[in-house]
């Protein structure tokens, strides 16, 4: 499977489980079905900008960054190898991704904190943002497309 699928099942466990350590998260993805080193997980930690933090003063549990925010130039490099296509329709943006990368495709659009994107929901391989109007809709597929043409 591929490292935006992974990672983007990464951020669903830890977001659903407490994962306390990277054999806890090895595990994990094994039991989904992924194969991953330490390596490959350490890494992945890395690049997603994850954080361990305190539950009850005894045990840590792995979580998003909540510090950062911003758009790095990693995950724009993700997003580019994960979608595919994005277009809109009325006031609705709609990404077509790689198996597994919506979840990773949504983070980045709710990464950029933009006022006028109203919410975003990512299946397996499409992702939906609605939009205050079209023309918003349409600014921001242009955004997008752009990002993916560099």
């Amino acid at each position: 499977m591929t490292r935006n699928a992974r990672q983007g099942k990464i951020l669903e466990l830890i977001d659903d489980r407490v994962v306390e350590t990277q054999d806890d998260l090895a595990r994990l993805l094994q039991e989904a079905g992924f194969n991953a080193t330490q390596a490959t997980i350490s890494r992945d930690i890395k690049e997603l900008g994850l954080v361990k933090v305190s539950i009850d003063g005894k045990r840590q549990k792995y979580v998003r960054g909540a510090g950062d925010r911003s758009v790095s130039g990693k995950l724009v490099n993700i997003f580019k190898h994960a979608v595919l296509s994005i277009r809109y329709a009325c006031n609705i943006v709609v990404l077509k991704t790689m198996p597994g990368s919506a979840n990773i495709a949504g983070m980045m659009l709710d990464r950029l904190e933009n006022p006028d994107i109203l919410g975003c929901v990512a299946g397996d391989d499409t992702v939906m943002a609605v939009t205050v109007d079209e023309n918003v809709a349409q600014q921001i597929t242009e955004s997008l497309s752009g990002l993916l043409e560099r």
